[in-house]
């Protein structure tokens, strides 16, 4: 992409790798979101570009479409959907940074979550548009709150950035691609995969849904294991912030979110579990990686 000569993308060769592949989706994804100083903005929309994000992204749809599980039939959509995460059986890592895990390793973990936590909630502000007024207005609540309720300063993507500098992390967007795991790629792939596509709105609420009703516990863990460690207060105030406003957001994004776009859309029932799905399933796949790495 640097050179902007892309008339030769037609005759390039097939991802050797599950992880180059993810790699050159998450660069072509980046496009849409801040890009990069040394390539051309212009070729955000390059049809031959395009054409391999569109091949990439149909292998990686069909990936994860073979690994869902039976949904809940329609019927109590916020009874069924807690039920259905509260089921889910997967690994963790919060419970093991709480109680077990060295400093070298929480580094390791938080450069790896600088790929999402930099650019936070921003694949959810594609939906917008795309939402009845009801739900856009359910999801720019959310929003609000996650985008720092109108003070730059309180951005949740800020607030892991001064957590991250104030830890002697480097803190530039991208900073740490390089050391990301195919898992942790997948995640980040799935939600600008999700959030891109029209058609997998849904998929995206879900994954939404899943994500906040998943995170409030995670996060009081993590703030326990970030104080145990002696990390800076800015960084354990990142996690402790989401103690609070998850648990408040599981609800909204469950209830009055997805609730309400299913009584509009009842026929992309399925999806919505698929996003949620997808959301546990990658991170629980992230964790089990990482649990096996330092018990080696």
């Amino acid at each position: 992409m640097r050179s902007a000569d892309t008339s030769t993308l037609a005759q390039a060769p097939q991802a050797e790798s599950a992880q180059d592949a993810h790699l050159t989706l998450w660069a072509l994804y980046e496009q849409h979101y801040r890009g990069f100083d040394d390539v051309a903005g212009e070729l955000e929309w390059d049809p031959l570009l395009l054409s391999i994000r569109r091949k990439l992204e149909q292998d990686f749809e069909q990936t994860l479409r073979a690994r869902i599980p039976q949904f809940p039939a329609p019927g109590n959509f916020a009874e069924d959907f807690f039920g259905f995460v509260a089921d889910f059986d997967g690994a963790s890592l919060s419970g093991h940074v709480q109680r077990k895990a060295t400093k070298e390793q929480v580094c390791q973990l938080l450069r790896h979550r600088t790929v999402y936590h930099l650019k936070e909630s921003d694949h959810t502000t594609w939906l917008i548009p795309r939402l009845s007024d009801r739900v856009k207005a359910a999801v720019m609540e959310l929003q609000f709150d996650e985008y720092g309720a109108g003070d730059p300063q309180r951005l949740h993507a800020h607030l892991f950035r001064r957590g991250i500098e104030d830890s002697g992390l480097d803190s530039e967007y991208g900073a740490y691609i390089n050391e990301a795991p195919l898992e942790i790629l997948e995640e980040n792939n799935a939600m600008s995969l999700f959030g891109l596509n029209r058609r997998l709105r849904a998929a995206s609420l879900g994954f939404l849904a899943a994500f906040e009703t998943t995170s409030s516990a995670p996060s009081r863990r993590m703030a326990a294991g970030l104080q145990r460690l002696g990390f800076p207060a800015s960084m354990v105030e990142y996690y402790t912030e989401h103690v609070e406003a998850d648990a408040v957001h599981e609800q909204l994004a469950v209830r009055t979110i997805c609730g309400a776009f299913l009584e509009e859309e009842p026929q992309l029932h399925d999806d919505v579990y698929f996003g949620a799905w997808t959301s546990m399933d990658l991170e629980a796949r992230y964790a089990a990686r990482m649990l096996k790495e330092w018990a080696a």
